[in-house]
């Protein structure tokens, strides 16, 4: 594959990584959609502020897809806004900056942070091997307040 066809797969993935956590219009998000877009044993790490929180994609995902299927997070949505990805053969890693925005439990919510992603070629494409964030603090008070 050429380096050019790789960056767009990565582009394609990141790109329904974000949209996989979209709400809006009626759209109910699904565990097995997430699921899909990592390779088997994958991982997920969170910058909890004090430590890192480390789980399986199931882990971190069976609570945020109940979460958005509730009526406490809607109107949600969550989107890259910079990027930088360095491709190695069958592997990459991508520094995305995000940004994301919904009412949450009828207040205007918004925030944004960081991803980091390890991503490689598999048999099936690409796939999220791993995925290590931190959220934006300040970003994440309510909107207005």
């Amino acid at each position: 594959m050429s380096e050019t066809q790789d960056r767009a797969d990565i582009d394609a993935l990141i790109a329904r990584f974000f949209s996989a956590f979209d709400n809006r219009g009626g759209r109910v998000p699904t565990l097995e959609e997430i699921e899909s877009l990592f390779a088997p044993g994958a991982i997920v790490v969170c910058d909890s502020g004090t430590h890192a929180e480390r789980w399986s994609v199931r882990e971190f995902a069976a609570p945020r897809v109940r979460l958005l299927t509730s009526d406490d997070l809607v109107d949600f949505h969550e989107w890259e806004t910079a990027a930088s990805t360095r491709v190695l053969g069958a592997i990459a890693t991508r520094e995305s900056t995000y940004a994301k925005r919904g009412t949450r439990r009828g207040e205007p919510y918004s925030g944004g942070g960081c991803k980091f992603f390890h991503v490689g070629r598999f048999a099936a494409g690409w796939r999220i091997s791993a995925v290590a964030w931190s959220d934006d603090v300040q970003a994440q008070a309510p909107a207005g307040g």
